[in-house]
């Protein structure tokens, strides 16, 4: 389990294809702490360590994840956004975010107000919803909708997070990974029966 507190930003080392799958080589700044088997949230996709080297470690992701996500997309050097599972002991700064991730979604327009950025996103996969002030999880990063309509919501973003995930590199046409709420989907799978 995740809380969408992005620890640090990853850059892309390699890209490997194999069968249906692909392995992706990832260089951090936490490489030191991790063994293998761990999970790590990869743009808010939930990956396990496969192997470890002295400057980076790769993940596999199979093509259910590729066609799923953006990860596909991503090209040898681009930055996404990484998390390590919450230990135990650990804080919800964010939300319950599983590293599951529902669809994809297009940015749609990015705005700057005063200070802090506002960003709109588009959805195709209707049986998905957001609430004004419910939760969103955008590429790993836990944040609170803005506005709401039936298949598009925006966000706001403050500096901090602007500089310190990949939200910097979004434009309008950009793919993102989206996962949302989980206990809304559970409150909406209950109500439909």
């Amino acid at each position: 389990m995740f809380t969408g507190i992005i620890e640090t930003l990853g850059s892309v080392r390699h890209i490997k294809k194999y069968a249906g799958n692909v392995e992706f080589g990832v260089e951090c700044n936490f490489l030191h702490e991790l063994v293998l088997g761990q999970s790590i949230a990869h743009n808010g996709v939930c990956l396990t360590v496969t192997h470890l080297f002295d400057d980076y470690y790769t993940v596999t992701a199979i093509d259910e994840t590729l066609n799923k996500t953006n990860l596909g997309a991503l090209k040898v050097g681009e930055y996404i956004n990484l998390e390590r599972c919450m230990p135990a002991s650990g804080r919800f700064d964010g939300h319950i975010v599983q590293g599951h991730v529902d669809c994809t979604g297009i940015c749609k327009s990015v705005s700057e107000e005063n200070g802090s950025w506002e960003f709109e996103f588009i959805y195709s996969d209707k049986k998905h919803i957001t609430i004004s002030k419910g939760s969103i999880c955008i590429n790993g990063v836990s944040l609170t909708v803005v506005n709401s309509t039936d298949d598009s919501f925006s966000v706001a973003i403050i500096p901090y997070t602007f500089e310190h995930t990949n939200f910097k590199n979004i434009k309008s046409g950009s793919s993102v990974n989206l996962e949302f709420d989980v206990i809304g989907k559970y409150i909406q799978k209950i109500m439909a029966k």
